[in-house]
This record gives structure tokens, C-alpha cells and sequence, in this order.
């Protein structure tokens, strides 16, 4: 089994991520590695903010790391929140706040086209490498289900009629924005071995 270094403590992305990248790695939160800063997030874009974490794993703690940061991009408000998804509605971080902000930013926009977009930064000894998924859909017209987290009530994937909240772990696993993004990381990691 072959331990990684996430830099997260959101238990419930690093459980996404474990589960997407199977049995064969074991992954270690911020916490489990004895990391109790807060990793300011100060970059422009999300691939800046993915290597600010892992690099700062990498420079403190000597421990390859790979980080992510991902965004939700909607067509009708020029991209936001993207950068500043989590904390869209202020800083509190509330995933209720920030659904129910997204839902009155929208209001009479008929243009709900979204997409999330994950950047998972890599970095190990002697390299660093960014790895993009993206998982195109629309933003729905109130929340929906009672699964996942963040913005899961209110955004449905492309060729699906439901929000990632109600379609489940199953799918959102196969098709989202991080699945893919941990999917060529894995690729990358196995052909590395």
C-alpha cells in the first residue's frame, strides 16, 4: 500500500479522494501528519492555490504532497465564484450560505450553465505537476437532495437531470470534476511504479 500526503482536513474530501483512488493508498490528512496551520490560500487562480498547499507540506513537513483546489465557474456570473467558492457568501464557509447566495446571484439569468473545475498540484522530490478535471452542467433553480456537500444540492451534471446531492457517491465518483482530476493523478502515479 502506498501512503500520500493530502493537504486537506476536510474529512469528507479526503474520503472522496480515497475512495477514488481504491484500496492501494493508504491517503494522510494535514491532521494525521501533525500539520495544525491554516494554509492561506492567496493565489489568483486554483493552480496557484493547489502549489501554495503542497508546496508548504513539501518545505515543512519533507513529505511529497499533492493538493487540490477547485472551483464552481457559472457562465452567467462571469465565472465566479471560482476561486472564491468556499467562501462565496463571506467567510463563515457555510455550504447553506453559499448555495442559497449562489441562488439569488442567479435570479431571472436564464444562462445556468456551470461547470467544477479541479487542479490537484503534485509535488515531489524533483518535480511539480498539475493534474485538471472538469465536470460540466447547470446550476438548478433551488436545492435539491441531501447527499454530498458544498454545492452538491444545487448543481447537475451535464446528461443528468438530478444534482450531485441526490445522484449519490457512485456517481459523483465516476463523474465530477475532482473524480477525474484523482483519476490522472492515479494514472500518473501507477505507471510511475
Amino acid at each position: 500500500m502506498r501512503t500520500l500526503v493530502f493537504a486537506t482536513n476536510n474529512a469528507h474530501k479526503a474520503q472522496e479522494v480515497a475512495q477514488i483512488l481504491g484500496p492501494e493508498f493508504q491517503i494522510k490528512t494535514l491532521r494525521d501528519i501533525g500539520c495544525t496551520e491554516d494554509i492561506d490560500e492567496t493565489a489568483p487562480d486554483l493552480e496557484g492555490n493547489a502549489l501554495l498547499k503542497a508546496r508548504y507540506v513539501k518545505e515543512k513537513f519533507g513529505l511529497d504532497c499533492f493538493s487540490d483546489d477547485s472551483g464552481l465557474e457559472v457562465s452567467a456570473l462571469g465565472g465566479a465564484p471560482g476561486v472564491h467558492t468556499a467562501r462565496y457568501a463571506g467567510p463563515g464557509r457555510d455550504a447553506a450560505d453559499n448555495n442559497n447566495f449562489l441562488l439569488k446571484n442567479l435570479e431571472g439569468k436564464s444562462d445556468r450553465s456551470a461547470q467544477f473545475r479541479a487542479v490537484f498540484a503534485l509535488v515531489e522530490a524533483d518535480q511539480e505537476l498539475l493534474f485538471e478535471g472538469v465536470c460540466k452542467g447547470r446550476i438548478a433553480m433551488a436545492p435539491q437532495g441531501t447527499g454530498g456537500f458544498g454545492y452538491d444540492p444545487v448543481f447537475i451534471p451535464e446528461n443528468y437531470e438530478d444534482t450531485f446531492a441526490i445522484l449519490g457517491d457512485d456517481v459523483k465518483n465516476r463523474i465530477s470534476h475532482r473524480a477525474i482530476a484523482t483519476e490522472k493523478l492515479r494514472a500518473y502515479l501507477n505507471a510511475k511504479d
